[in-house]
């Protein structure tokens, strides 16, 4: 069956496609400027495609040896980050869910409370440091393991779960912890892989703990050396950083970083939009 397209149609779909287009464009953008010629660059006329291929900048990236161990800890930074935030988060948000929890009502607030104030830096920083996490592995999951304002809308997920079925459940003899892992998680796949897409985004672009807590450059992250690249005075030298016998323009050389960063994490997003799309489904009762 065909649909009418009426005039308010119309315009949603063109608002979206504006939209799309406005989000597409910075990225088109900096491709392109990131794959021209410098000739092109300096004369600022680059515009959605690249003109004279030239990929020197992305030489500058790629070729630096740092580059590669920065890529291998951000993965495994996020690998290891994500279920462990996602399963601490789950828990806390499952128990909070139950309102006839002893001290329910307390604990909620002392969560919110650290959604609008916290310890500041240097506390956080002695913490962590008495924590024996400095430079370690550890210090880029365990202090940011777990957002709050992720809790608090798992936790809102959770009240809306089938009572039915936790009841029929605990007839069948499982405790609450089987509640959990068997019931409440599986039915909610969809907000489970929205918070775990929000944590991996967090931990890729984790730089401030980086920068806090790390001092052995082994462990740095992709954007701390991705941002050295661009920083540093070994390789930057007015304006212009060294390949060979070669100069890259500054402009193409930060758009390359961006690039190189960015895609990775973007290329998530696919495999995930089936569960974005089922999320106003997940949860309901089917007789």
């Amino acid at each position: 069956m065909k649909r009418k397209w009426s005039v308010s149609r119309f315009f949603i779909v063109v608002f979206l496609l504006a939209v799309a287009a406005s989000t597409l464009y910075p990225f088109l953008y900096m491709i392109s400027v990131s794959l021209s010629s410098d000739v092109y660059v300096i004369k600022n006329e680059i515009s959605l495609l690249p003109k004279g291929l030239n990929i020197k900048a992305y030489e500058v990236v790629l070729r630096d040896p740092r580059i590669w161990t920065s890529y291998r800890n951000t993965v495994l930074y996020v690998l290891v980050g994500t279920p462990l935030s996602l399963l601490i988060t789950a828990a806390g948000a499952y128990a909070l869910s139950k309102k006839e929890m002893l001290f329910h009502h307390p604990f909620t607030l002392l969560i919110i409370f650290t959604m609008f104030f916290n310890g500041g830096m240097i506390p956080t920083f002695l913490v962590v440091k008495s924590l024996g996490l400095v430079d370690s592995f550890w210090s880029m999951i365990v202090p940011s393991a777990v957002s709050t304002w992720n809790l608090i809308i798992l936790r809102t997920f959770f009240l809306g779960s089938p009572k039915e079925l936790e009841e029929s459940g605990k007839i069948d003899g499982l405790h609450e912890i089987g509640i959990f892992f068997r019931i409440t998680l599986p039915l909610s796949t969809a907000a489970l892989a929205t918070i775990a897409l929000f944590y991996a985004v967090g931990i890729w672009n984790n730089f401030y703990s980086a920068l806090l807590y790390l001092r052995n450059d082994q462990l740095f992250p992709l954007q701390v050396v991705l941002r050295n690249i661009v920083m540093s005075a070994q390789m930057v030298n007015n304006g212009a950083a060294n390949v060979g016998d070669n100069q890259v323009l500054d402009e193409p050389l930060k758009y390359a970083t961006i690039i190189v960063s960015t895609v990775p994490i973007l290329l998530v997003y696919p495999f995930l939009q089936k569960y974005f799309v089922k999320g106003a489904l997940i949860g309901s009762v089917k007789g």
